[in-house]
């Protein structure tokens, strides 16, 4: 079993920064991949980064490159996503999520293991 806490969503202006944590207890962190994804009102949890055991491979959704940068700290167990040049189209909840069975980044929520609770995001125009 693998417990995830997410924080530091908000209510921001478009072109600000938020910077979301999660972190683990339960299990070997460093073992895992990690990924966040969102779902907004009406539709279906979408992929928006991921990031490898040790890592050093990353994974992003073509509308959030150049503007998010996930990383992790497996001393504390913890994967952070950076959140630049925020974007009205970017208001969602924010889900982190564990894959146990590492096999190359994966984008689909249904190879995700355990969830946290998310964290709400919303970005006014």
């Amino acid at each position: 079993q693998v417990q995830l806490v997410e924080s530091g969503g908000g209510v921001v202006q478009s072109g600000s920064s938020l910077r979301l944590s999660c972190t683990a207890s339960g299990r070997t962190f460093s073992s895992y991949a990690m990924g966040w994804f969102r779902q907004a009102p009406g539709k279906e949890r979408e992929f928006v980064t991921a990031i490898s055991p040790s890592g050093g491979r990353t994974d992003y959704t073509d509308s959030v490159k150049g503007r998010f940068t996930i990383s992790r700290d497996n001393a504390k167990s913890t994967v952070i996503l950076q959140m630049n040049s925020l974007r009205p189209e970017d208001t969602a909840v924010y889900y982190c999520g564990v894959n146990i069975d590492y096999r190359g980044l994966l984008r689909s929520p249904r190879e995700y293991n355990y969830w946290g609770q998310g964290t709400q995001v919303t970005v006014s125009s």
